[in-house]
């Protein structure tokens, strides 16, 4: 029986002492989560302790091609999004609804607008116009820092990138967000931040 790698090289023996990984440096930042992860697990957090009901949104799909190689087996081969989706998540807290989009970036110094779509930019102002929170999360995953930012801000950068800049800088996130301290439980606590901001 031959024993192969993951890459589908076949093992010899002889390359294990020969060949040596170059070290990584070690590092405990993240520790392999992603923004989505990290808030998954705190919503459930909210849930549990009946703090908050906040879920991620399902986003709508179309299958139009499905195989089926086993009986216990399907493989979707084609489906489309039925329509464009608009923010992340969505929920209530203390008699109020929250709505926000989670995003991050590898950059140090600046979030891309990029990041953002025009209807999600849409469906904040709708929130805000029947008195609803919104908001984003943002995470530069580099230095592991997570900030709010309110809503009717990421809106005022969005709505100047044409003849402003691309990006919202990160010296402006500082100034106008909060930063949200990584715990254990709940992960990324964002409800102490909405309790300061908004209540």
């Amino acid at each position: 029986m031959a024993i192969r790698y993951p890459n589908g090289r076949k093992f010899t023996g002889t390359e294990s002492s020969q060949k040596q990984a170059p070290k990584k440096e070690l590092t405990y930042s993240n520790r392999g989560m992603t923004l989505e992860e990290d808030l998954n697990e705190t919503n459930l957090f909210y849930l549990q302790r009946k703090k908050a009901v906040i879920h991620k949104k399902p986003t709508p799909v179309q299958i139009v091609q499905v195989d089926y190689p086993k009986r216990s087996a399907a493989v979707i081969k084609e489906a489309y999004f039925k329509q464009a989706s608009t923010t992340d998540y969505n929920g209530v807290y203390r008699g109020r609804y929250l709505d926000f989009e989670a995003k991050e970036t590898k950059n140090k110094k600046s979030f891309p607008l990029q990041n953002f779509h025009t209807h999600q930019i849409e469906h904040m102002k709708q929130v805000l116009a029947q008195d609803g929170i919104t908001f984003v999360i943002l995470r530069f995953s580099l230095t592991d820092e997570v900030y709010l930012l309110d809503g009717k801000d990421l809106i005022h950068f969005y709505d100047q990138k044409e003849n402003a800049r691309k990006s919202i800088r990160k010296a402006d996130i500082e100034k106008l967000g909060f930063l949200i301290k990584i715990g254990y439980q709940p992960r990324i606590d964002y409800l102490k931040v909405i309790d300061s901001v908004y209540f």
